[in-house]
């Protein structure tokens, strides 16, 4: 594919994930700007970083510190947000803590020690979202990752004293199993439910990420303020190995 039908490519998708956002903004009576839009480049190469950049786009998010941290380096000059968004373990929190600004899959104290740790010694503050397992077991986790309800306010307080770190608010995954598999509404109205109990002690916290491609309109109908779109925009490919 040239340049310019790449470019053509992610103009229309982008359009189109817009004027979704935009439909959905409009039936739950709520204002477009209310919701930003997170564009998830993993396995999508720097090219369409920029790309999306010229196009307006602002928000871009990643998975895996191997992909993220050669792409954000490419494309530094960028006035981007880069958000963290899949498991972290900490012998990557060094790395992640270099580029992202924000960090949405915080899960466990360890790991809120460990990037309070990289954040202070990098001289930054990161942003940090605690990330809600609806399918969560008798362990207290879920199945890609994250921290059951109980367990919210623990991680919360945690992250909002630790040095170097900001309790943006919460992130879910639509469940694939459990009570809420196939329910994504359901899913994000209990999401925005304890975003509610969270704001009573931590007022600042008013991140609600969730929805992706296939369920950003439920999302949005529930009251999620950023969703993460990776498909919708920048089309299917094999992943990387």
């Amino acid at each position: 594919m040239t340049d310019r039908d790449r470019r053509a490519e992610l103009t229309a998708n982008l359009g189109r994930v817009e004027e979704r956002i935009a439909t959905a903004c409009r039936a739950a009576g709520r204002p477009r700007e209310d919701v930003t839009l997170i564009v998830v480049t993993k396995t999508y190469p720097a090219d369409d970083v920029r790309l999306l950049h010229e196009m307006g786009v602002r928000h871009v998010a990643e998975n895996r510190d191997q992909d993220a941290a050669p792409k954000a380096a490419e494309c530094a000059d960028l006035d981007l947000t880069w958000h963290f968004v899949g498991q972290l373990q900490t012998n990557k929190v060094r790395s992640v803590t270099g580029y992202a600004r924000v960090v949405q899959s915080v899960d466990r104290l360890k790991l809120v020690g460990a990037l309070s740790g990289a954040a202070e010694r990098a001289g930054r503050e990161l942003g940090c979202l605690i990330q809600v397992a609806l399918d969560a077991g008798a362990d207290g986790r879920g199945e890609r990752g994250g921290v059951g309800p109980d367990g919210v306010a623990e991680l919360a307080d945690a992250v909002a004293k630790a040095p170097g770190l900001a309790l943006g608010g919460l992130m879910t995954v639509a469940p694939l199993s459990g009570e809420y598999a196939g329910r994504q509404r359901a899913a994000f109205d209990r999401l925005v439910d304890i975003s509610a109990r969270l704001r009573e002690a931590h007022p600042a916290a008013t991140m609600v990420s969730a929805g992706m491609s296939a369920d950003l309109e439920d999302a949005v109908a529930a009251g999620a303020t950023h969703v993460r779109i990776g498909t919708a925009v920048l089309g299917r490919r094999p992943p990387l190995r």
